[in-house]
């Protein structure tokens, strides 16, 4: 994966080159062996005036005339690319599928970026009539303090711990750890949700490579392998959802990844969950089924959810710490739970990690996208 963050000197193309000529530097595999691409975008037409994205990625990698298709599902993108690439795999279509997801976001104004943004949700019925993500997202967070008790330090919680954690990560956006006081004190966006309960807008790319897993032995002595990936969806719109406090989608994902992996939650280590508010890590959490509903906020404030804890949350920073460029998120949750796997987290590696997760989400939770990893020696 590339740097994460305001990135200037960078394009999408070089972003996207950058991570993965890297790639497939760490993989020991040469373009010409790669059968086919998948990239993850959101809003690249919105936000610097470029579709047919992947074409652009083949052409510019020297990958061409391979097939090159684009995967588009608001955030979930490059998570969703991620399984489509592993299903393409595991069919026996392809042999060795590169995966990316690219972002460049910071080109345009805030105003700008907040309204491709909200094309994730349902334009008419919510951006049209003035409710951005964060006001959403606001509303998951009061009912669930109406609900549970949930408070509004133990969401600050949350950003305090992803930052904690992206101060370990030399790609993340915000290398610098901050106090429950600096969240609790910073700017209201959509109340309860807070400047440092939002995550920011970031430049980025990210890159992965698949092939099956004999294969991939010739390549590595420490091979990751998917056991199980899944997708789900609910209504687009918040106002349509049966509850405010819980992902549907996210949910129904999450069994089937396990029933897939045979696996249960608690024999999960590290996860990587789509923190894009700090209430979203906390249903994340619930809904993943790590905790009981309600409980999330608490585990999180009791520490829980800490580096090397009950279960490993956000290794990598997390969407708040690491940053979020849409398209790159769901790849690069791929990547940090391969490092941890492979015992290359550095100074955030988890101890005997040997089952990984990640968990990628498009809009309030219209899509959802989970994916098991194990460690494969």
């Amino acid at each position: 994966m590339t740097k994460f963050g305001e990135r200037w000197n960078a394009g999408l193309r070089e972003l996207i080159a950058e991570a993965g000529v890297n790639a497939m530097k760490d993989a020991g595999i040469p373009g010409e062996q790669i059968d086919a691409l998948y990239g993850g975008t959101m809003a690249s037409g919105s936000l610097i005036g470029q579709e047919h994205i992947t074409a652009l990625i083949a052409d510019y990698m020297g990958l061409n005339p391979i097939p090159a298709t684009r995967v588009e599902a608001a955030c979930a993108s490059g998570g969703v690319a991620l399984r489509t690439a592993y299903m393409a795999v595991a069919s026996g279509l392809h042999d060795t599928v590169v995966v990316g997801g690219v972002e460049k976001m910071t080109d345009v104004s805030t105003g700008d970026a907040t309204i491709a943004l909200g094309g994730a949700g349902d334009q008419e019925w919510e951006l049209f009539n003035g409710a951005t993500f964060p006001a959403l997202y606001a509303l998951a967070a009061r009912r669930h303090m109406f609900e549970y008790g949930t408070t509004e330090e133990q969401m600050a919680a949350v950003a305090v711990k992803n930052h904690a954690n992206a101060a370990k990560n030399p790609f993340a956006q915000f290398t610098k750890e901050i106090t429950l006081e600096t969240v609790m004190n910073s700017k209201v966006i959509a109340d309860p949700l807070k400047l440092m309960d939002c995550s920011p807008i970031s430049d980025g790319a990210a890159a992965v490579i698949l092939m099956p897993l004999d294969k991939a032995k010739e390549h590595t002595d420490k091979p990751v392998e998917i056991v199980a990936s899944a997708q789900a969806s609910d209504t687009l719109a918040l106002q349509s959802r049966k509850s405010l406090t819980s992902l549907r989608a996210t949910q129904v994902a999450a069994e089937k990844a396990y029933r897939l992996a045979g696996i249960k939650p608690s024999d999960v280590n590290v996860c990587e969950v789509h923190d894009c508010f700090t209430i979203a890590e906390i249903l994340a959490i619930e809904d993943l089924g790590f905790f009981k509903k309600g409980e999330g906020g608490k585990a999180t404030e009791e520490g829980e959810t800490a580096l090397n804890s009950r279960i490993s949350v956000n290794t990598s920073g997390g969407l708040k710490g690491c940053g979020h460029p849409v398209g790159a998120t769901g790849v690069k949750q791929a990547v940090e739970i391969a490092w941890q796997l492979r015992g290359d987290g550095g100074r955030r590696q988890v101890k005997d990690a040997r089952i990984g997760m990640t968990h990628n989400v498009g809009g309030s939770g219209a899509t959802a996208v989970v994916s098991v990893m194990r460690r494969a020696d």
